[in-house]
């Protein structure tokens, strides 16, 4: 970002911002980010919701590879009683994008550990809260365009 110009847009997981629309109907809002976000305009978009999956729902990992696999077509997204919901993943990561690219959003900021926004450390596919190193399905298209992604700080 240059001195005097003003600076992009931010994509930021819903959550983040008080909607109430992760996989247990809560919010995840984060405080913190209010420093973070000063000046910028915010763009808050939750994934798994565009993608077409209701509030409440089943919660959901990653089975057999990251958001990269899910892309490439060698991992899905699995819930909890095992129905596959790697479609309406993908779906809501591709409207991300879409959104992201549409708004001049030149980075996001997204909820860590997410099936959907994790960048860095997701969920191994076990539902037993075992951390792997990946990217969540929309924040693998979002770095593979380009966008700079990074985790909410503090969640």
């Amino acid at each position: 970002m240059e001195t005097g110009t003003e600076p992009s847009p931010v994509l930021v997981s819903a959550c983040l911002r008080g909607v109430p629309c992760r996989y247990d109907g809560r919010d995840k809002r984060v405080e913190a980010l209010g420093e973070l976000l000063a000046g910028r305009r915010v763009v808050a978009f939750c994934p798994e919701q565009a993608g077409g999956l209701p509030t409440p729902r089943r919660a959901a990992e990653l089975r057999g590879g990251d958001g990269h696999g899910v892309l490439d077509g060698s991992a899905r997204v699995v819930d909890d009683t095992g129905s596959d919901v790697t479609a309406a993943f993908v779906a809501g990561a591709e409207r991300a994008l879409a959104t992201a690219r549409r708004t001049g959003c030149a980075d996001a900021v997204l909820m860590p550990r997410s099936p959907s926004c994790g960048a860095g450390e997701v969920h191994d596919g076990t539902f037993g809260g075992t951390l792997v190193p990946g990217e969540g399905v929309t924040a693998a298209p979002l770095k593979r365009h380009g966008i700079a992604v990074r985790e909410a700080p503090g969640v």
